[in-house]
């Protein structure tokens, strides 16, 4: 029991810096800081790749557990574990506040990183914006310009048609 206190204690505390993390992305976001950005995706990697490991190890402890009370890991929650402890308080209290803060830093994290994810978006919405003005401002009007047999000609004002013109 005492390994799932550390390995959860481990787990809330990695998780907690990854919020941290995703805190300070909103502003380098807003700001368009690719440099800082990716400064940030890298730190971010890594405490994923250390999260990977502790969880490994909450699920061989789990496993554990749910082989001494004769329970099934994959029907065993937390929450269920800690309602089983009434007979030890202390554990039973430490397990509770460790899953209260891994609950919480857990909600606020999806929240800063939906809005994150909806900063992207309308940054991408802007820079599709901005390359359609691009587009449209390389295309001119045509002109008014007439054939012998009264048919518009069809030219663009402004756009060459890219050939070269070997008779000049």
């Amino acid at each position: 029991m005492e390994e799932l206190i550390n390995t959860l204690g481990q787990e809330s505390e990695q998780y907690e810096r990854l919020l941290s993390l995703s805190l300070k992305k909103t502003p380098v976001i807003v700001s368009a800081d690719l440099e800082a950005l990716s400064l940030i995706t890298d730190e971010e990697q890594v405490i994923l790749s250390r999260l990977a490991n502790i969880e490994k190890k909450r699920e061989e402890c789990m496993k554990d557990i749910a082989n001494v009370v004769n329970r099934d890991v994959s029907t065993l929650k937390l929450g269920d574990l800690i309602a089983m402890l009434n007979t030890r308080p202390q554990e039973q209290q430490k397990l509770a506040v460790l899953h209260d803060k891994l609950s919480t830093t857990i909600t606020q994290m999806r929240r800063s990183n939906e809005q994150n994810k909806q900063l992207i978006e309308s940054s991408l919405e802007m820079v599709q914006f901005d390359m359609n003005v691009i587009q449209a401002m390389k295309a001119a009007p045509e002109t008014a310009n007439y054939t012998r047999n009264a048919y518009a000609s069809g030219d663009v004002m402004g756009v060459s048609s890219g050939r070269f013109d070997s008779k000049s």
